[in-house]
C-alpha cells in the first residue's frame, strides 16, 4: 500500500486534533487500552463525553490549555492505503511548526470553524500550503453542529476561500470542501444525514480516492549531494574512493558522465551501490554511493550534476523566506546558510518586500528597521561567502529550498527558497 502524507492546519480550536482522534476512532485505530485511558482522562477533566483530541495533545501544557503546541505525527491505515497525519499547530506563535510539519506531505487539511469562516489563521496556512507547493488542499468546514448544519453558511465559507484562491493558489492545485462535524464525527469516514444538501464524499473518502503522486522529481535535472567520501584503506579495498549520499533528484546511471561542484572537473560513473547491491541505475530519494572513472577533487558539501544539466552558481540569492525565530531578521546580519549538505556564510543585504497575510498584500517597501519578524514572511537577497548550486523551487522543490542558521545559537531561524 502507498503512503498518503496528511498536515492538518487552521486556526486555534479549529478542532485539528479531535478530528484525527475521531478518524482514527471510527477506522478503529485505537487499542482498548487507550479508549479505557481516554474515558479516565475526559472523566477527570470533567467531560461527559470521550475527549479524542487527547489522543494527539500528548503534553501536558497542551491538555491544561487545550491547544496544540508542537507537531504529533499519527499513524494509521484502512484496507485500502497507510496514512501518517502531522498534527500542527494553530496558534499564531507556533506558526513555525506548521511550516515544519507540512514540507514533506502531499495533502493539507484546512479546517474552518463554521461560526467563524475564514480568518487571518486560515489565510495564513493556505499561503503556506501554497508556498510548500502541496498539491491537494481539503477545506474542511468543521462545527456545523454548531450553525445547525446550514447549507447557506457553508457556501458563504466556500466563497470567501475561493476568492482567496484566486490570489493564492497555483496551477494544478486541487482544493476540495467538505461540511464536517468532529465531534459528532459527521461526515468524516461516511456521509452524513444531517447534510443531505452535500453531494460530495465523505472526508475519508476523498482521503482514500485522492492521486497520491508527489511531484515527479525522478524526472528532474540529476542532483547528488556527496554526503561522504568512502575510503577503507584496506588490503581488500586499498585504492577504494566512494562518493555517498541521498540522491536529491533525477537518476544517475553506469556510464553517465558527470561534473562535480565547484570543481568542475568531469568523469564518468562506473558502479552505483546500495547496501552492497551492484544497481544499473539510481533514482531520486535512494541513498547509494557512486564511484568514478578517475579521481577528482569531490568532498562533503559538493554537488555531483549530468554533464548537461547543471544548476546555475549563486553567490548572490534571491529567495522566499518564512522567519521562524523570535529574533528578526535584519539588513547586514550574518547568517549559515544550509543548503543541503553545504553550509557557507551568508549575508542579508535587503529586505524586498513582505507579505501582509491578514489583506493579503504586498508591501513592496518594507521598513527595514524593524526587520522580518516571527512567522512573517518576505523576500529577500543574499549574498553568500561561497556559491550554492540551487534550482529555483518551484522547478525542483528538492534543491531549492535551504535553512538559515543562526551563529551563536545554532538555531534554525529561517526557511528559504529560492526564486
Amino acid at each position: 500500500m502507498d503512503i498518503l502524507r496528511i498536515a492538518t492546519a487552521g486556526s486555534v480550536d479549529d478542532g485539528k486534533s479531535t478530528l484525527i482522534g475521531r478518524l482514527l476512532y471510527e477506522t478503529n485505530s485505537i487499542t482498548g487500552d487507550k479508549i479505557e485511558a481516554l474515558e479516565s482522562a475526559s472523566k477527570r477533566k470533567g467531560l461527559n463525553f470521550l475527549d479524542l483530541s487527547l489522543l494527539t495533545d500528548g503534553l501536558i501544557a497542551e491538555r491544561e490549555q487545550g491547544i496544540t503546541i508542537d507537531v504529533a505525527h499519527i499513524y494509521f491505515s484502512t484496507p485500502k492505503r497507510k496514512y501518517i497525519i502531522a498534527d500542527t499547530p494553530g496558534h499564531f506563535e507556533y506558526t513555525r511548526n506548521m511550516v515544519t510539519g507540512a514540507s514533506n506531505t502531499s495533502v493539507s487539511i484546512i479546517l474552518i470553524d463554521a461560526r467563524n469562516g475564514v480568518v487571518e489563521q486560515t489565510k495564513r496556512h493556505f499561503y503556506i500550503s501554497s508556498m510548500l507547493r502541496i498539491k491537494n488542499i481539503i477545506v474542511a468546514v468543521n462545527k456545523m453542529d454548531l450553525v445547525n448544519y446550514s447549507q447557506d453558511r457553508f457556501e458563504e465559507i466556500k466563497s470567501d476561500f475561493s476568492k482567496l484562491a484566486e490570489q493564492v493558489s497555483f496551477e494544478g492545485q486541487n482544493i476540495e470542501f467538505i461540511p464536517i462535524s468532529s465531534l459528532y464525527g459527521e461526515n468524516l469516514v461516511k456521509k452524513s444525514a444531517e447534510t443531505p444538501w452535500y453531494e460530495g464524499s465523505s472526508l475519508l473518502e476523498t482521503l482514500e480516492n485522492l492521486d497520491n503522486q508527489v511531484n515527479p522529481i525522478s524526472h528532474l535535472p540529476a542532483r547528488f549531494p556527496v554526503q561522504m567520501v568512502v575510503r577503507p584503506k584496506t588490503d581488500d579495498f586499498h585504492d577504494y574512493r566512494g562518493y555517498a549520499g541521498k540522491i536529491a533528484s533525477g537518476s544517475f546511471a553506469i556510464g553517465d558522465l558527470i561534473e562535480a561542484l565547484p570543481s568542475g572537473q568531469v568523469s564518468k560513473i562506473t558502479s552505483i551501490e546500495k547496501f552492497g547491491t551492484n544497481l544499473e541505475i539510481a533514482h531520486a530519494r535512494e541513498s547509494v554511493v557512486i564511484t568514478l572513472e578517475n579521481d577528482i577533487d569531490i568532498s562533503r558539501g559538493n554537488m555531483i550534476v549530468k554533464v548537461g544539466q547543471q544548476p546555475e552558481s549563486r553567490k548572490e540569492v534571491e529567495a522566499k523566506v518564512c522567519w521562524l525565530d523570535n529574533q528578526a531578521l535584519k539588513v547586514g546580519k550574518t547568517y549559515l546558510l544550509q543548503h543541503g549538505i553545504n553550509r557557507v556564510k551568508a549575508k542579508v543585504t535587503s529586505i524586498n518586500s513582505m507579505i501582509d497575510i491578514k489583506n493579503m498584500s504586498l508591501d513592496t517597501e518594507p521598513s527595514h528597521e524593524g526587520g522580518l519578524k516571527l512567522n512573517e514572511i518576505g523576500w529577500i537577497t543574499i549574498k553568500t561567502a561561497s556559491p550554492i548550486y540551487a534550482d529555483k523551487y518551484v522547478d525542483n522543490p528538492t534543491n531549492g529550498a535551504f535553512i538559515l542558521i543562526d551563529e551563536i545559537s545554532n538555531s534554525t531561524v529561517g526557511v528559504g527558497f529560492v526564486e
